[in-house]
């Protein structure tokens, strides 16, 4: 459901300058703006990937799409980007949230954990189901990553009353080799820089089951997803898009392969396969 920006955080660090934002529902997003200096496409590539690692069961940040009033700028004129020395406006309109991890002047969320920590992540196994998911949509960033504290689940299911760090899988703006909308392939694209994270794998079998859920991956849903990006963030360019998400589904079958060329990088993120 499409939200209305009513509150501003703060800036965030990022070359998509985005800031946190309240919403009209009582949450806070991670907003990057249309007019952002990366590119108006980064906004489809991450509504896209969002929906797509909803389906897939990967900790990611629940999507909205946030409106931001012409009256609300005006009254947060902190909301704005730099480029160089040169402030650029926010232009009124629909733009991406990523949804916050709870209340920010309460829950802290940190970029980086040491090692000791990393290798007690509650749901360390994302780290290898998004290598399969960035491997597939041609992430040609490295992977980001937030970890924040809360209650995890046991072998059960059930909540163990404990508190743990739990990982979500952030910023997809370059999915799709960002605003240029193709595939390059490099064996380090998508590689989350703490190589503790894929200290679990010996074989391909240990990115299951991400890997048949992505063959096997229903093309009804990449179309449900390209119906839901907003008009005017694509205006011009369905065409585009629609060859873009062709080239998506015929590359399915394509990522154990990919996969298996990490091994190649200048540094073995897979030390441990035999």
């Amino acid at each position: 459901m499409p939200l209305t920006a009513v509150r501003h955080v703060r800036k965030m660090r990022g070359g998509a300058q985005s800031h946190l934002l309240e919403a009209d529902d009582g949450n806070w997003y991670v907003v990057k703006f249309r007019n952002n200096p990366q590119h108006h496409r980064v906004l489809a590539n991450e509504l896209l990937s969002a929906y797509f690692l909803e389906y897939l069961k990967i900790a990611a940040p629940e999507a909205a799409i946030i409106h931001v009033t012409a009256a609300f700028l005006q009254a947060n004129p902190e909301v704005q980007m730099q480029i160089g020395t040169r402030r650029v406006a926010v232009e009124a309109g629909w733009h991406f949230g990523s949804r916050y991890p709870g209340d920010p002047s309460r829950t802290v969320v940190y970029d980086f954990l040491p090692d000791s920590l990393i290798s007690r992540v509650a749901n360390l196994d994302d780290f290898r189901a998004i290598l399969v998911f960035d491997k597939w949509v041609g992430n040609a960033d490295g992977r980001q990553a937030v970890f924040y504290r809360a209650l995890v689940k046991d072998s059960s299911g059930s909540i163990a009353g404990r508190p743990g760090f739990v990982a979500q899988m952030i910023d997809h703006g370059y999915a799709f080799n960002g605003p240029h909308w193709d595939f390059p392939e490099s064996p380090l694209q998508g590689l989350y820089a703490r190589p503790i994270v894929y200290g679990s794998v010996r074989s391909l079998d240990d990115f299951q089951p991400w890997l048949d859920q992505v063959r096997h991956f229903p093309e009804e849903m990449i179309d449900q997803a390209w119906k839901r990006v907003p008009a005017d963030w694509i205006t011009g360019e369905e065409d585009a898009l629609d060859h873009l998400l062709e080239q998506l589904f015929r590359r399915r079958d394509r990522v154990p392969e990919l996969l298996s060329a990490c091994r190649s990088a200048r540094t073995n993120p897979f030390p441990n396969w035999t």
